[in-house]
């Protein structure tokens, strides 16, 4: 067996994950069965105190039991630079609290283990690395005024509008090339935020779903499809979306071939990307889901991938 690692999860409010989805659950599971040690704390009680990264939160026991999925131990402050491994697995928004705690992590990696590394993490949001792979991916902008906006749709057509820094669906439409509500719809999203809007190719292929593949440490472990609710056009299980059994084709592994690299040199351990048809949307390295369902389907323990990759770098 592995040497015990002391392992800390950043982490939304864990009495709320649902056991048979959440991915951070699975992890930390996994991890306890390996023989590490867990301690919980939810980014807010992050802090920098006079040289040193502290988090207050609690010793953490799981279980996969209904409506009695943990334990807490005594709350405690530790100094997280004590600890082998820490989990940045908060979802986003990727706002500037967000990326205030990859700040504070970047502080005490690599000495402790920040998994995804938190300094790629804040320069690879999800919906800005796959800039780097035009050749892999649909039509796209990133734009704020409207003119932009809609000289792209002129040469496009459909179009599927999103804010930049979202996550799980939320904000993501649809215009066909003669929707009446492009102007409507920038009127609202710059009336709430000051970011930009990222706006791509429609892809018809989304019928038959919106594939998720998850890399390990650079690697393709598997893939699940997820269908869109009838009448939907997001796919996101967050929203409806249907999670379905699916195999890597040869395309997905191009894919992951000429981006996996960089995610391995970046320590981007647990990346999720989105494929549609036979093209990229998003590199998802924030806080990526999926391993249950592909576990389910697949049969195979893709958190103890994760954690092999993780004990082999320490």
């Amino acid at each position: 067996m592995p040497k015990p690692l002391k392992v800390a999860l950043q982490m939304d409010p864990i009495g709320s994950v649902n056991i048979d989805a959440d991915t951070t659950f699975r992890i930390g599971e996994e991890a306890q069965a390996r023989g590490h040690e867990l301690f919980y704390y939810t980014p807010d009680r992050l802090a920098f105190q006079e040289g040193r990264v502290t988090a207050r939160g609690w010793p953490l026991e799981l279980r996969r039991e209904k409506g009695n999925h943990y334990s807490l131990g005594e709350e405690q402050e530790v100094d997280l630079s004590t600890f082998d491994v820490v989990w940045l697995r908060q979802d986003p928004p990727f706002d500037m609290g967000y990326i205030t705690t990859t700040h504070l992590l970047d502080m005490i990696h690599p000495g402790t283990l920040v998994v995804n590394d938190p300094f790629w993490v804040r320069n690879y949001p999800e919906k800005l690395l796959v800039l780097s792979f035009p050749d892999l991916t649909p039509p796209t902008a990133i734009a704020r005024d409207l003119a932009t906006l809609r000289a792209f749709r002129d040469r496009h057509g459909d179009i599927i509008l999103k804010p930049l820094y979202g996550n799980g669906g939320a904000g993501v439409f649809k215009l066909h090339s003669e929707d009446g509500n492009l102007a409507s719809l920038h009127e609202m999203f710059t009336g709430i935020s000051r970011e930009p809007l990222i706006v791509q190719k429609f892809l018809p292929a989304v019928t038959k779903g919106d594939k998720r593949v998850l890399l390990v440490d650079g690697e393709p472990v598997g893939a699940i499809n997820r269908v869109p609710a009838k009448g939907e056009t997001r796919s996101n299980m967050h929203v409806g979306g249907r999670p379905e059994k699916v195999e890597l084709t040869d395309r997905d592994r191009e894919i992951c071939a000429a981006i996996g690299p960089l995610l391995r040199e970046k320590g981007q351990i647990l990346v999720g990307i989105d494929v549609i048809g036979d093209w990229l949307t998003e590199i998802n390295v924030t806080s990526p889901t999926g391993i249950q369902e592909l576990e389910r389907f697949d049969g195979i323990n893709v958190a103890a991938k994760i954690w092999e990759a993780i004990e082999a770098k320490r």
